[in-house]
């Protein structure tokens, strides 16, 4: 109602000059109304947000227990499989607790627990290895790389890889400096735990890259991946651009491998612009459908959120270490995703 008042005031305020008895103290009265109406606009955001969290925990199931948990993981002998990410899919509690997730969390030196972004790496991992592409003499380009140990390790495999990160000022700017998400160069992707020095100087490249306007010189390559970057690219549609522009990046019949954040309990609201977008079934089918007209083939969209216990705990903020499958965030419930996609040859 107040909100409301204060719009209908500055209206008012608008008349013309004969109207007005004291312009000059009138017009400084409206900047002021301004202010408060750009705060109020503010507080009424963050109170829709606060409510859509109280809905949704309200709604969630307790905390699983952590020692299940570990017992469902001891279970297992760590392998990889051969054929598993048939779909694009979301991210499931059933993925966490198979041989081959035990076996790529190994084999990139991590700690095995549920967490979403553990899961981006295993999924990136596996759908590269079942379609033969971690081998010498196999080109890479990653996106938005920050400190992820993949770029070490597939150059560890023998594959030639190009990592790329935004230019130091644009990060600082974005607030990812501080945060070990971002890469000040190539130092920043060396891990001697998974690559021997001398073959990771060898295989690794680095360059600088805004995923909004991927240079046109980026070609060439057998795959590329994202792990969770492009929906920080400003708004869904740019997130979606970018993904059909990694697609030149690639040789015909290259493979492309991006995770994003995928809205799990709304078709319709979500965060369609800013610092962090949510996507959306319908944006995923728009997606498709867009890539398919153009020639290329997408892995049939498997959006099931799954219904055991890591699927429907929500983690809120300030968010643990695990679980962290799905999670609340501006007051809707979400997890990451995984698109394949293979270009027309």
């Amino acid at each position: 109602m107040l909100f409301r008042a204060l719009r209908r005031f500055r209206e008012v305020l608008q008349l013309p000059a004969a109207a007005r008895a004291e312009a000059a103290q009138t017009a400084l009265l409206s900047q002021k109304l301004d202010v408060v109406i750009s705060w109020l606009t503010l507080l009424d955001a963050r109170q829709t947000d606060h409510e859509r969290e109280m809905r949704l925990l309200l709604g969630q199931m307790s905390r699983p227990p952590v020692a299940d948990r570990a017992e469902r993981l001891k279970a297992f002998k760590p392998a990889p499989a051969k054929t598993v990410f048939v779909h694009s899919v979301v991210c499931r509690q059933d993925s966490f607790e198979t041989p081959y997730f035990l076996y790529w969390t190994a084999e990139l030196g991590l700690s095995l627990h549920y967490h979403r972004k553990l899961w981006e790496f295993v999924f990136i991992c596996q759908v590269l290895h079942e379609r033969g592409l971690l081998k010498p003499g196999v080109s890479g380009l990653g996106f938005g790389v920050g400190e992820e140990p993949l770029a070490a390790y597939f150059a560890g495999m023998g594959c030639r890889i190009t990592g790329t990160d935004l230019a130091p000022a644009a990060a600082e700017g974005a607030g990812w400096v501080d945060t070990a998400q971002h890469a000040r160069g190539k130092e920043a992707l060396r891990r001697p735990d998974l690559c021997p020095t001398a073959l990771f100087d060898a295989n690794v490249d680095f360059r600088f890259c805004d995923m909004n306007a991927v240079p046109d010189d980026l070609t060439g390559y057998d795959f590329c991946w994202s792990a969770c970057a492009l929906e920080h690219l400003g708004s869904i549609e740019k997130g979606l651009a970018y993904i059909e522009r990694s697609l030149d990046c690639l040789k015909p019949g290259g493979l492309a491998v991006h995770t994003t954040e995928f809205n799990v309990n709304s078709d319709n609201e979500t965060l369609e612009q800013g610092s962090t977008v949510l996507f959306r079934r319908r944006d995923l089918i728009e997606l498709s459908r867009r890539l398919t007209d153009k020639g290329h083939t997408v892995a049939p969209l498997d959006l099931d959120p799954g219904d055991r216990p890591m699927d429907v705990y929500l983690d809120t903020p300030p968010y643990r270490q695990e679980p962290h499958v799905k999670i609340a965030l501006a007051g809707y419930a979400t997890t990451s995703v995984g698109l394949i996609v293979r270009k027309k040859a």
